[in-house]
């Protein structure tokens, strides 16, 4: 019954924050393109899912994704797991959370995969690069960089440094690379960044945090428990334009070494017509 009743507390409150998009759409429909709206029954049916989702969605989030995250962090971070034979001590050493790095990782690694907005994005690049850019490789490369982030954010909780080093440092690459960078490459590679905080990496990662801190001692959740969607959003633009930068520094090479290679056969086949014997010749 308790559920019903916060579910129901829910889901008046998504469609309060569907309405204004609902009015937007219907006035713009009705009064100022003047026409009426096509499959208003399939439209309303799927305003319905939505509602729904949404609000199934929520609740998720309240009794599975921030709990989980929140216990995973934690228990990773608890002195009986880091101390060890060191006692206390290792406790404020940013070398014992070895496992928090390794969690944090791949938390930011499987979640990003699952990703349904950079699955979109992953679809429609190789639709339109005519399958120069693989919807795998474009996926991988992405959630090795918010692996990476997620890791480094989580070392910053722990050691308890400014934010804003991370940051100018990251986008000072950033900027680096986007005149290095292939240009057809550096817009998909901006949009990268923006789809991985979505509904999957989004709550996870801030129960991670905000767990993290409020385990590791001397860190305040408030100040030092947010800061980790920033790393997930920034470090996928250098992993993607890297390994775009990587395959086109590949593939220049190999254009090197083709008109060499050509070079040598035609002047291997001169030589051996050089030593051809003339016709009547003793």
């Amino acid at each position: 019954m308790d559920f019903l009743i916060e579910f129901g507390t829910v889901f008046l409150a998504t469609i309060r924050d569907i309405l204004p998009i609902l009015g937007l759409i219907t006035c713009f429909q009705l009064f100022v393109l003047r026409q009426p709206i096509p499959n208003l029954r399939s439209l309303i049916i799927g305003g319905v899912y939505v509602v729904l989702g949404l609000a199934m969605f929520l609740i998720g989030l309240e009794k599975a994704l921030f709990p989980i995250g929140k216990i995973m962090a934690t228990q990773l971070s608890a002195p009986s797991l880091l101390a060890g034979e060191g006692g206390v001590a290792a406790i404020s050493d940013w070398r014992a959370y070895g496992w928090v790095y390794l969690f944090a990782a791949m938390i930011g690694f499987s979640t990003t995969i699952a990703e349904p907005s950079l699955l979109a994005v992953a679809l429609k690049a190789k639709e339109v690069s005519g399958g120069v850019i693989s919807q795998w490789g474009l996926r991988i490369t992405v959630a090795l960089g918010v692996a990476i982030g997620i890791s480094l954010g989580a070392f910053r909780i722990i050691t308890g440094t400014p934010l804003y080093i991370y940051i100018m440092t990251g986008y000072v690459i950033v900027i680096i690379q986007t005149f290095l960078a292939p240009k057809k490459i550096i817009p998909l590679a901006y949009d990268s960044g923006g789809v991985t905080t979505s509904t999957v990496t989004v709550p996870l990662v801030a129960a991670l945090g905000l767990g993290l801190s409020e385990a590791v001692p001397g860190r305040n959740p408030a100040l030092d428990g947010f800061g980790l969607i920033a790393f997930a959003s920034l470090f996928p633009i250098i992993t993607v334009m890297g390994y775009a930068q990587y395959t086109h520094f590949m593939a220049g090479r190999k254009k090197a070494k083709a008109p060499s290679r050509s070079s040598n056969k035609i002047s291997h086949a001169t030589s051996l017509r050089g030593t051809k014997p003339i016709q009547g010749e003793t």
